[in-house]
């Protein structure tokens, strides 16, 4: 087996074990604090109505269905088929499928949009140049990517998450290090947020949220 098929598989199964979990626990909160609503509100008057946007790594939707209500055109992509089915539960009026955002089943130049929402830190440091590059080819000249993740140089171990026998690495990075990967992967940069932890959500490390657009 390959190392990208061993860490696809990983993330697969660790959030099919959680998935309930997940979503009851995470519940509203990715659109609930002021700087995420704003840099999502942002990201939609940039992409602007009627071209379409891919929210990849959706897990329960909740991003997904943020995006819509914003105005846009939006599905959602995910590994996880217990989270894809939390999501089609929870937001029946989307659109959600499963995949891998680095074999994504969409034709070059589709997409006016695209949201990696937390979801590109299970993806090895070696592998960003190919996700970046997937990313880049679907998106139609123009089209704008937005990027959150977390700030840092460890990654965290998480293990046994609400006593499932399961566990998995969340990367974390450096903002610039992202931008210099997005600038050869065709990216240029329009914008770096970061705000820092935030103690009633028991955040460790600052959160980074990156919007640029493909050039051409």
């Amino acid at each position: 087996m390959t190392d990208t098929a061993d860490f696809l598989t990983a993330t697969r199964t660790f959030y099919d074990t959680i998935a309930e979990d997940y979503a009851d626990h995470f519940r509203g909160r990715h659109v609930d604090k002021p700087l995420e609503r704003a840099v999502l509100g942002a990201y939609a008057e940039l992409v602007g109505p009627g071209g379409l946007v891919a929210d990849l790594g959706c897990g329960p939707g909740v991003v997904t269905a943020h995006l819509a209500e914003l105005g846009l055109s939006v599905s959602g992509l995910d590994l996880s088929e217990s989270m894809l089915t939390i999501a089609r539960r929870d937001h029946p009026g989307l659109r959600f499928e499963q995949g891998s955002m680095l074999d994504l089943p969409l034709a070059g130049d589709s997409l006016a949009g695209v949201v990696s929402w937390y979801s590109s830190i299970h993806t090895p440091v070696g592998e960003l140049p190919s996700l970046f590059a997937e990313l880049h080819r679907v998106l139609v000249p123009g089209g704008h990517l937005l990027l959150a993740f977390q700030v840092g140089d460890v990654p965290r171990h998480l293990a046994e998450p609400w006593g499932h026998p399961v566990a998995l690495d969340f990367h974390r990075r450096r903002p610039e290090h992202m931008v210099e990967l997005l600038s050869d992967a065709g990216f240029r940069l329009h914008s770096s947020t970061v705000r820092e932890p935030d103690e009633a959500l028991a955040e460790s490390v600052p959160q980074a949220f990156l919007l640029a657009r493909k050039q051409g």
